[in-house]
């Protein structure tokens, strides 16, 4: 069969490995000049499968409106007159229910685990290198409050086979001796050892060169400029490059173009209800490397995380849900950034050169359950694998590989609601 890919993210890129693997042909499609250059480019580094839990809480709502006045606030919605807009944040509402959290934790983590597996099976049999650490994701909390509050999110992930510990802040401290200098502040924290982290945009990018090795074709610098469709199935990609245009006609295609599919597909009926989340990072080189955390973390207070990268380190985190938006230079961009250098100087005073941090924005695709849609659309030969939110890197390689199975008449071993299937009440709902 051939495939035309839309998309070289660690989405796009995952799904093109597991349909080459499959058998099939396959092109891929982006408008970048590289694979990994929005949204993969530089995020938390988190691999995190017990870190899965949905923004949408029944504590969620209080939190976002108390934070609506604060720029640097981890949560920061700018209401806009987007109908897309509003659509997502009715069913994030409706969302923030013990019952549909309960039921939304159950398939991320099924796909968490699944894609943990894809992953490290992936790994051994490319021997990809991207500063991977296999040392787990430690959540620490300064707040008594809220680390009360942890012991039940350790109990819901437990009961869904996921071993997160609470831990005194004296284990916290023996989990990463770096944060000793900022152990007054620290109450407790949790601690999963199965997660890891490592650097997505360099995976991401060597897998692409891998898939080229195998035959794939990677049109780089090309936009989608149409569809063709006929008799309820999609005939064709049109795709331009600079002044050139050209059709490209394939058995399937496959949309993984992060927040941008949703908008893409709706000329042709398929109303995903994902809206754009911009989230902020900071890479800074390290001044005492013997001096840094090793171990990646989640900085309750702040809603960031922190990450070894080799010599570097990432400090990621905050989401704005104010549109399409990936600039740097406006004054809310501005006092976010700020913020992610203020944080990581009060929890690590002078291991890092915070002077010129290396910032980045990109938008993360979400949901309002954050759980992404994986599958067929209503449109014949269009498939669909965007929606991942905050946990693109946890959840690409087996969104991957689940999609080219389906694709290939396999039902993927893990319980999650694909589009197409019996129970796409799932996905009705979010995007009701």
């Amino acid at each position: 069969m051939k495939v035309v890919v839309l998309g070289a993210g660690i989405v796009g890129i995952s799904t093109a490995w597991y349909l080459l693997e499959q058998g099939h042909e396959v092109t891929v499609v982006d408008r970048q000049l590289d694979a990994a250059l929005e949204t993969s480019f530089a995020n938390g580094a988190q691999i995190s499968v017990s870190y899965c839990e949905p923004w949408a809480h029944p504590s969620a709502p209080l939190k976002v409106i108390k934070w609506l006045a604060h720029d640097d606030s981890p949560l920061l919605f700018r209401p806009k007159l987007d109908v897309h807009q509003w659509r997502w944040g009715l069913s994030f509402l409706a969302n923030c229910t013990h019952a549909a959290f309960e039921r939304n934790v159950a398939q991320l983590v099924a796909l968490g685990r699944y894609s943990h597996e894809s992953l490290k099976a992936l790994v051994a049999q490319t021997g990809i290198e991207y500063d991977r650490l296999e040392r787990g994701i430690l959540h620490f909390f300064c707040n008594a409050k809220d680390f009360d509050g942890a012991a039940a999110g350790a109990e819901i992930m437990r009961r869904h086979g996921v071993g997160r510990r609470i831990l005194s802040r004296d284990e916290v401290l023996q989990v990463e001796p770096a944060l000793r200098g900022f152990a007054g502040h620290i109450v407790g924290g949790t601690f999963t050892a199965s997660d890891e982290s490592g650097d997505a945009r360099s995976f991401t990018q060597q897998l692409a060169r891998r898939c080229e090795a195998r035959g794939a074709t990677f049109l780089y610098e090309h936009d989608v400029a149409g569809f063709d469709v006929a008799g309820g199935e999609l005939q064709a990609v049109r795709v331009r490059q600079r002044h050139e245009s050209r059709t490209l006609r394939a058995d399937a295609f496959v949309a993984a173009l992060g927040s941008h599919t949703a908008p893409l597909l709706r000329p042709l009926g398929v109303y995903l209800n994902i809206y754009p989340a911009k989230g902020y990072s900071a890479t800074f080189k390290l001044r005492h490397p013997e001096r840094a955390s090793v171990v990646s973390m989640i900085d309750d207070t702040r809603k960031i995380a922190i990450s070894r990268l080799g010599d570097t380190v990432r400090v990621a985190g905050t989401a704005e849900m104010a549109g399409y938006d990936t600039s740097l230079d406006t004054a809310t961009a501005q006092v976010r950034c700020a913020a992610l250098v203020k944080r990581y100087e009060e929890i690590f005073p002078g291991v890092a050169d915070t002077r010129e941090p290396n910032f980045w924005a990109g938008l993360r695709p979400s949901t309002p359950n954050n759980i992404p849609y994986i599958g067929r659309t209503r449109i014949g030969r269009l498939w669909v694998n965007a929606g991942h939110g905050t946990l693109g890197w946890t959840h690409g390689a087996g969104s991957g590989r689940a999609l080219a199975e389906l694709m290939s008449g396999q039902r993927p071993a893990l319980a999650f609601g694909f589009c197409g299937d019996s129970d796409e009440a799932r996905l009705r709902e979010a995007a009701a």
